[in-house]
């Protein structure tokens, strides 16, 4: 029993030291957050109503008109109750494809319960410089 006690007493430091290492190398090699980027959007507005999607900011809405009309897989939806429900928790993952002069976004998007998938985003701008329509939908490209 005393040569335990002793073998206990002279290795726990070691141990100590080989836990604590393995811990830092786990944090060294744990993924980051990572911000997607979005300079492969041309519009400045469009631009920046996704940066402001993807972090979940309510300055998302600022880039509308009050109450735009709103699409989803060529339904009608109200956009303030969707992105109410949807800020915070849908992104893209990726931009894989922009068109119409940065207005039309193409990527891989995370929509909460209902998976990853390609989707469109399709803005359109009023005379006033906000988007007063905005289709989404899957997308095959």
């Amino acid at each position: 029993m005393y040569r335990i006690v002793i073998i206990m007493a002279l290795c726990g430091p070691l141990m100590a030291g080989a836990q604590s290492h393995s811990r830092k190398i786990a944090a060294q090699s744990s993924p980051k957050k990572q911000t997607m980027d979005v300079s492969k959007i041309t519009h400045e507005n469009v631009r920046k109503a996704i940066a402001a999607l993807q972090a979940g900011d309510k300055s998302w809405y600022s880039f509308f008109i009050d109450h735009p009309v709103m699409t989803d897989d060529g339904n009608t939806v109200d956009f303030t109750s969707f992105f109410g429900k949807a800020l915070g928790h849908e992104k893209f993952l990726s931009i894989d494809k922009v068109e119409n002069e940065g207005k039309a976004v193409y990527g891989n998007f995370k929509a909460g319960s209902w998976g990853t998938f390609k989707v469109f985003f399709k803005f359109h701008e009023g005379a006033d410089g906000k988007f007063d329509r905005l289709d989404i939908g899957q997308a095959k490209y």
